[in-house]
């Protein structure tokens, strides 16, 4: 038997239901590697060593009654800007908060599903950015290549998945959270429908921009997870129909009409697509094209008013998600984005009228063309310091000119999966993304599967450099 830490989360779930090795067992080990891990890698925030292995001791039990559940027993890992009750929810800064008493219902669901919830990952503050730093608890590394980020904000998430301390976990997306650290960590990383996965106690986070999503190594892994954290609260302002993802799994789509599409959305500062990413996306084109997709090379027209109703629901979002952590000790970067929320709240009204205007215009664009698909970033995973210690406009540079691509999709609600698209030649993994119109999950995943049939990318995984003691 392969060891517990190369399972995927459906492989380890059926090994506990066969009694190839126990829950108390499999979080152990995933303890025991976070441990070793934290030194160096420095993928969590909060680790639950004594809860984590109580649980997993009553999910041996359920086990042994007989009990069935999708995730009975696996342990997974959550974003520290989840709430989980027993801890606190710091969401990247610093400072002494509360404990809190509830789970999120996306909590709520993956425990029902009998998930073992071992810690919560690392984010950057506020999830503002793709980078996982912060001066409350340094820097997280990319498992590829300890020079570089993982990516953000759900970048703990990514390193954690990636580096095998836990066989998948879940972050969330305002602007590419899930599918940037997917990119760079050589993973899958879905971007759900708005409200697929409930956001609660928030009806809806950052106006309606962030969804929560899984990470994993596989397209059905990712999928598991999605399922089973998916479903609303009887508070949430976005109940899309219920969809079960997995079933999409191994599904043959037929031939599709597939858009490449390399333009960068509307920027205020200077970007450019790396030539490496950009052959590796047109790689992953290619291999579309031999699974017998027509892929045409097409444009989105994301426009100007794109970015223009992007811009005052995020900064309002920081500026409302500070004001719920009294107390908290940030970055100045973070108090001038909130500031900056504060001055553009009274454009918050517009911004959201034009949504439904937004989804027509792009809409449109799908009755010609099926799925798009687009690089995830338009360059490789910088340094991991690259963004310490400059100011509001250079890191405004800095993060544009590495992701600017994901961020509409998170304007229109609408699902976008990253799929590895392979490395560059320094060896730093970058990926691809699929995207489509309202509640297209199951068409994206059906391809993304097709994809990894033949790339098979779950079989590269990075030389362990992270459990040795750090230097």
């Amino acid at each position: 038997m392969a060891p517990v830490g190369e399972f995927g989360l459906a492989e380890l779930a059926a090994a506990l239901v066969k009694g190839e090795v126990t829950a108390v067992e499999a979080t152990g080990a995933a303890l025991d590697r976070i441990e070793a891990s934290q030194g160096t890698l420095n993928a969590f925030r909060i680790v639950r060593r004594d809860a984590a292995l109580a649980e997993a001791a009553e999910a041996d039990r359920r086990l042994a009654a007989g009990e069935r559940a999708p995730l009975l027993g696996v342990p997974i890992a959550i974003k520290d800007d989840t709430d989980l009750a027993g801890t606190p929810t710091a969401f990247g800064c610093g400072g002494e908060f509360p404990v809190k008493t509830e789970d999120a219902e996306s909590v709520r669901r993956l425990r029902a599903a009998g998930a073992v919830i071992v810690g919560k990952t690392n984010t950057c503050e506020l999830g503002q950015l793709p980078f996982t730093s912060g001066d409350a608890f340094g820097h997280t590394r990319n498992p590829w290549s300890a020079g570089h980020t993982p990516g953000g904000s759900s970048g703990g998430s990514a390193a954690a998945v990636a580096a095998g301390l836990v066989p998948a976990a879940l972050g969330s997306d305002g602007a590419g959270s899930v599918r940037i650290p997917s990119a760079w960590n050589n993973l899958v990383g879905i971007k759900p429908q708005r409200g697929r996965i409930s956001t609660w106690p928030l009806p809806e986070a950052f106006h309606g921009l962030t969804v929560n999503g899984p990470l994993a190594r596989t397209v059905a892994d990712a999928a598991l997870l999605l399922d089973a954290a998916a479903g609303p609260h009887p508070g949430d302002k976005h109940t899309p129909r219920a969809l079960r993802v997995s079933d999409a799994v191994g599904r043959d789509p037929g031939r599709l009409r597939i858009a490449l599409s390399l333009r960068i959305p509307f920027t205020a500062t200077k970007t450019a697509l790396d030539r490496e990413v950009e052959a590796r996306v047109h790689a992953t084109a290619n291999t579309l094209r031999r699974l017998g997709h027509e892929v045409t090379i097409a444009d989105l027209d994301y426009g100007v008013l794109m970015g223009a109703t992007f811009l005052p629901r995020s900064m309002v979002g920081i500026r409302e998600a500070l004001n719920r952590l009294p107390g908290a000790v940030v970055d100045p970067r973070t108090k001038s984005n909130a500031l900056t929320g504060r001055i553009l709240e009274p454009l918050l009204f517009a911004a959201r009228r034009a949504e439904p205007l937004l989804r027509m215009r792009i809409g449109r664009f799908f009755n010609d063309y099926d799925i798009a698909l687009t690089p995830t970033t338009a360059t490789p995973p910088p340094g991991v310091h690259e963004i310490d210690g400059i100011g509001n406009w250079a890191t405004d540079a800095l993060i544009t000119a590495a992701c600017p691509y994901t961020w509409p999709w998170n304007v229109l609600g609408w699902p976008a999966v990253n799929v590895p698209a392979g490395f560059t030649a320094s060896g730093l993994p970058v990926g691809a993304q699929l995207m489509g119109p309202a509640d297209s999950e199951p068409l994206l995943v059906s391809v993304a599967a097709q994809l990894e049939s033949e790339l098979k990318w779950y079989e590269q995984r990075p030389t362990d450099w992270w459990s040795r003691p750090a230097a």
